[in-house]
């Protein structure tokens, strides 16, 4: 069952939201605002949750607030990668999540945190312990970053690709099992962590993984997960047969579910990233979603979903 809508993912990463279009984020804010009334008003007891932000920046949250978005949030989500990405420590997580806690009274969800194994598949290791010993009990939700590696045939989600050096290359690492499918030794450490621990998995369109995920998901004790449903994909001839057997395939966790992704010709600029021309059109994308996947009287109550363990 779906117990919370994302809106957006990364909003104040360039790689998800184009800072030349909107520098102030004041478009991404009126198109939040609209996207959490219309899930409110389509499912008053679904928690709406602002998309993950990377880097984790207490300022844009206070921004964020500054042009009323956070009146139609109900959960603050943040990703971090210190192994990989981040100019901060992964021993630094606690503070980094008092930081935010200093600028917003609702609960943080940390709805992306992985380590790559580019380097050495021990690293991953010895992070995902780390990451779980300072985390659990810290926060109500975590989502580790992710169960599959991407396979090299594709792209990772970012504008820049081998301008990043790198860093572009970790994002085909982050997972606990290989493309091939066999584990690496993160997953039986993973599997410690269950239920506790959640998972964060993107499915492309049409994902040849979906069903040995939810395999593998049932198989390590995962009990929550963190998807998405892209508003691009929307557009793909037989779109909702696809979002149906997803969302059908999944029916046994409790999803957050992640709305985001302009299509080229919706945006400002031909780009996923972009700023839509019409922002009611993204919250009429987030509504439809929600009539067909979570009705109002479905979903779990909000306290359950926002209690601070």
């Amino acid at each position: 069952m779906i117990e919370a809508a994302m809106i957006w993912n990364e909003p104040n990463n360039k790689s998800h939201w184009d800072p030349e279009i909107d520098p102030d984020w004041k478009l991404f804010s009126e198109m939040a605002i609209v996207a959490g009334q219309a899930i409110r008003a389509e499912n008053p007891n679904l928690p709406r949750v602002l998309g993950g932000i990377s880097p984790i920046d207490p300022g844009f949250i206070k921004k964020l607030e500054g042009h009323g978005a956070l009146d139609e949030i109900d959960v603050v989500a943040v990703h971090g990668f210190p192994l990989d990405w981040n100019l901060w420590q992964i021993h630094d997580w606690p503070a980094k999540i008092d930081e935010v806690r200093a600028v917003t009274d609702k609960p943080i969800w940390v709805s992306e945190v992985g380590i790559s194994t580019f380097g050495a598949e021990e690293v991953q290791a010895w992070g995902l312990n780390r990451t779980a010993e300072l985390l659990i009990g810290k926060v109500p939700k975590i989502h580790w970053y992710s169960l599959y590696d991407l396979p090299r045939a594709w792209e990772a989600t970012t504008r820049h690709r081998e301008a990043e050096g790198s860093s572009y290359y970790r994002h085909f690492y982050m997972g606990l099992l290989r493309e091939d499918g066999t584990p690496k030794p993160a997953l039986e450490e993973f599997a410690k962590y269950t239920p506790q621990m959640g998972l964060c998995q993107w499915f492309h369109y049409e994902d040849h993984r979906l069903d040995e995920a939810v395999t593998w998901m049932k198989r390590l004790g995962v009990k929550y997960l963190r998807t998405g449903l892209s508003w691009a994909d929307s557009f793909r001839p037989n779109a909702l047969q696809w979002f149906d057997r997803q969302m059908e395939a999944l029916a046994d966790f409790d999803v957050t579910v992640t709305f985001c992704f302009t299509p080229e010709h919706r945006g400002i600029a031909p780009h996923h990233t972009s700023a839509p021309q019409v922002k009611e059109e993204f919250a009429e994308f987030c509504a439809s979603m929600i009539r067909r996947y979570a009705p109002s009287g479905q979903a779990a109550s909000p306290g359950k979903v926002l209690e601070v363990l």
